[in-house]
């Protein structure tokens, strides 16, 4: 799975599983880029954890909201790097509630964040992909977006819409040599699920066959297999990385 040459951006890129992905992109010597919405310092030890590995790397603070910073961030990596050859849309956030207490903004914040994102990077890396004949959109989902889950309606239906913008994407572009592909993890351990409390763990250990919780450097490998041409006649999938879980 050599990435050597190849160059890629990784929405979300300074925490959790976006940074496990940036990283192990650059593992295989792909030429990575991340964004981040807050912490520039986190953003920073990527990209220096990045570099060490021999290959470039950038930041970029982006509200992945607005379609206009997409094409920025887009467009000055052309500028820079000449193409980009893979896009990981992972940012995203949770605002859970049960939803007679769902508030308007905890709705919106989340199909906004996690959903519109997608179309907002999706879209802009569509043209430059298409002058370089080619490239991989991978799209992080999760086993929620196609169980539901009670308290995380908001969270469940971005996800879902994921999928399903995924799969028209993959169809739209594929006669261009454009892949379009999902990973839906199930529990994985990150900063996010960290505020977990122990008995809430406990419970979604035992729904998982496997009896525990998936890693994120599980999930930066299905994502490196599908950035290479290893997986260079899969398009429109949702690759399930959970254990067992939604099985």
């Amino acid at each position: 799975m050599d990435l050597k040459g190849k160059n890629c951006l990784v929405t979300g890129g300074s925490r959790g599983i976006g940074k496990a992905i940036a990283g192990r992109l650059a593992d295989f010597g792909a030429n990575v880029a991340i964004t981040y919405a807050r912490s520039a310092d986190a953003a920073n030890e990527v990209v220096d954890q990045i570099e060490k590995k021999g290959v470039k790397a950038r930041s970029f603070q982006a509200d992945a909201v607005k379609a206009d910073k997409a094409e920025e961030v887009i467009g000055d990596i052309i500028e820079q790097w000449n193409s980009l050859d893979v896009l990981v849309n992972n940012a995203g956030i949770t605002r859970d509630n049960l939803i007679l207490r769902m508030t308007e903004e905890q709705w919106d914040e989340v199909i906004n964040t996690n959903l519109k994102s997608i179309f907002n990077y999706s879209k802009a890396a569509a043209k430059p992909m298409m002058r370089n004949r080619g490239g991989s959109i991978i799209n992080i989902s999760s086993v929620v977006g196609l169980s539901g889950n009670a308290g995380q309606s908001n969270y469940a239906a971005s996800k879902a819409g994921i999928i399903g913008f995924t799969k028209s994407y993959a169809k739209e572009f594929a006669s261009r040599n454009i892949r379009a592909n999902v990973i839906a993890p199930g529990y994985i351990k990150t900063e996010m699920t960290d505020k977990l409390n122990e008995s809430v763990l406990e419970a979604i250990n035992k729904e998982t066959p496997m009896g525990r919780a998936g890693e994120t450097n599980e999930i930066a490998d299905v994502a490196v297999f599908l950035a290479s041409d290893m997986s260079s006649y899969i398009t429109g999938e949702v690759v399930r990385v959970d254990g067992g879980m939604a099985m």
